[in-house]
């Protein structure tokens, strides 16, 4: 697909707004606690956590509960983290102030994606309608989109927690194409979640638009074929 669509549903978090390598971001937190991982290398326990968090928020139903309360969601992420690790210092009550740390500065990491916001900017230029629809609770999504001044650039902000139903319920996206008053062969899905933004989406005949950001490539033995991968929002901008 060369031509511009009529619309673009665009997801948020590391999609338009990155927060840079989780498992960075976990080596960062544990290093600062040198005592409670004395004896653990930061990276591997870092690379060890990282399994934990991706099992964690792999769980659809357990991941839709606690994406509404992210904060505690991590806390709990973080446990099963400290298990695998198994060592005496990484008890239950120290999870809970890691995983409140971890929380509080990986949102400090907060950015837009370079190009991200000329791209959007590019696409409105063009007349394309836009959408932004993003998982999570109310009251940090909507301080986010405040944050980083996203309304006035989409035609239609759509937070799962404000409207009740999320990605991959195919209500998330039908509700945002009839707002946007455009059908499914003539919207694209953007983002970074195999699931929420390529295969539930295309399965609603949207061409689907798979964010790449880490450059990992799809999963090995993974059946989801994404219309297009892309390392970079960039890389969609409209020529002038």
């Amino acid at each position: 697909m060369t031509a511009l669509p009529a619309a673009i549903l665009f997801d948020l978090d590391e999609t338009i707004i990155g927060f840079g390598s989780r498992r960075l971001i976990l080596q960062e937190v544990i290093e600062m606690y040198p005592d409670a991982f004395q004896g653990l290398d930061p990276a591997q326990a870092a690379g060890v956590m990282e399994g934990a968090f991706r099992d964690f928020w792999a769980d659809e139903a357990r991941a839709a509960i606690w994406r509404q309360n992210l904060s505690q969601g991590r806390v709990l992420a973080v446990r099963e983290g400290f298990a695998r690790l198994a060592a005496p210092t990484l008890t239950e009550d120290f999870a809970s102030a890691f995983g409140e740390r971890f929380h509080a500065h990986r949102e400090a990491q907060a950015r837009f994606f370079p190009g991200a916001l000329e791209t959007i900017r590019a696409f409105r230029e063009r007349g394309v309608r836009l959408a932004l629809v993003t998982n999570g609770a109310a009251a940090p999504q909507r301080a986010k989109v405040e944050r980083f001044a996203l309304a006035p650039l989409f035609d239609h902000v759509q937070i799962e927690g404000e409207a009740g139903f999320g990605k991959p319920d195919p209500r998330a996206y039908v509700h945002a194409m009839q707002t946007l008053d455009v059908a499914p062969h003539e919207t694209w899905m953007v983002g970074d979640n195999l699931e929420w933004e390529v295969a539930a989406p295309q399965r609603l005949g949207l061409y689907a638009i798979w964010h790449d950001h880490l450059g990992e490539g799809l999963p090995p033995g993974s059946d989801i074929r994404p219309d297009r991968i892309i390392r970079s929002i960039a890389e969609l901008k409209p020529q002038a």
